[in-house]
């Protein structure tokens, strides 16, 4: 049940003064006869002319209340919706080597990375998304879901401080980042399937060689965006020396012929971002390329049924008159 008009149900609120003056008024206008004792009226026996005289007030309520609905135009409505999505497969296969603090981007490239990857996901509701992390090692950080909030939670605790606690090697292994990710989505029955890896070096740790990986993934019709993040030049990087942060200026080493290479093997695309502004275009392009095909069929039918509501009120109201001209007749 649904209503076309529901703000007509403020007035409602008018039963509320209508109550208090109808109490106040009976209080005022019945006769009142002053005795010595109460004690020869104990045992009479109440009419039911008597249980009627506040008939017509209830009955008016009444007759208002269903007027008041009848306005508000209740609807019955008979919904069918058939919804044909087909989904993307993706993993973002995230660089975490301690290289990824550099502060070229602001605040620093991992923030960076984190924040367009958040407004990635949000954006992309029907797709399965799982997270890859790798610096000199790689694992997954979160399988593929649809249950979005989990893998924001894990995609917002995900530091570079991984290698200096010796939770991961450090490094930049990008053909282990590549594979770890591709294994999850090998056996994904997805029409499209698609891993955004983001990386700001070049691979010098690994078993893996990303070319082999970028092999495995054109195996399993995976389609791979590279991402090189990091300006031109040098970057401003921040080391710890005897308890205190300094800050020196590192080359950037970008890997892009490699990165080009993987992209081309597996007809996915090279991304350059050399600040924040152009890392947020790379994924609104990647967003743009990759979207989910939906096909929505919906069928509505609304019903009125105030009548039913109006009805109420006009028997109230004949009720009400009834009374009062008959059994409820006062004389003057």
């Amino acid at each position: 049940m649904s209503f076309a008009n529901p703000l007509y149900f403020l007035l409602l609120l008018l039963v509320i003064p209508y109550i208090i003056w109808y109490i106040v008024m009976h209080r005022r206008i019945d006769p009142v006869m002053q005795v010595s004792s109460v004690e020869a009226f104990r045992y009479k026996h109440h009419t039911w002319k008597e249980y009627l005289v506040h008939g017509p007030f209830l009955l008016r309520i009444i007759c208002f209340v269903a007027a008041v609905c009848a306005l508000a135009r209740p609807q019955s409505t008979d919904e069918w919706s058939e919804k044909n999505i087909e989904g993307i497969d993706i993993m973002l296969c995230m660089d975490v080597s301690t290289s990824m603090l550099a502060e070229d981007l602001k605040p620093n490239r991992i923030e960076a990375a984190k924040e367009v990857a958040v407004e990635f996901i949000n954006g992309r509701p029907n797709d399965n998304i799982g997270l890859t992390i790798f610096a000199g090692e790689s694992y997954t950080q979160c399988p593929m879901t649809t249950d979005h909030a989990v893998l924001l939670n894990l995609l917002d605790k995900m530091e570079c401080d991984m290698a200096e606690t010796g939770l991961i090697s450090d490094g930049t292994a990008i053909g282990m980042g590549i594979a770890n990710s591709v294994s999850r989505l090998k056996d994904s029955k997805a029409k499209s399937k698609v891993v955004i890896m983001l990386t700001d070096g070049s691979n010098n740790r690994g078993e893996i060689s990303p070319f082999t990986a970028a092999d495995i993934a054109k195996k399993y019709n995976v389609r791979v965006y590279t991402i090189g993040v990091g300006t031109n030049g040098t970057a401003r990087y921040p080391m710890k020396v005897g308890g205190y942060t300094q800050y020196f200026n590192m080359p950037v080493e970008i890997d892009t012929k490699t990165l080009k290479t993987i992209a081309r093997t597996t007809d996915g695309v090279f991304y350059r971002a050399t600040n924040n502004e152009s890392l947020h275009e790379v994924y609104k392009e990647i967003d743009k390329l990759e979207k989910t095909k939906m096909l929505v069929n919906k069928y509505n039918t609304h019903s009125e049924e105030f009548f039913v509501y109006l009805l109420i009120a006009v028997l109230a109201l004949l009720a009400e008159l009834f009374l009062r001209s008959t059994v409820l007749n006062k004389l003057p």
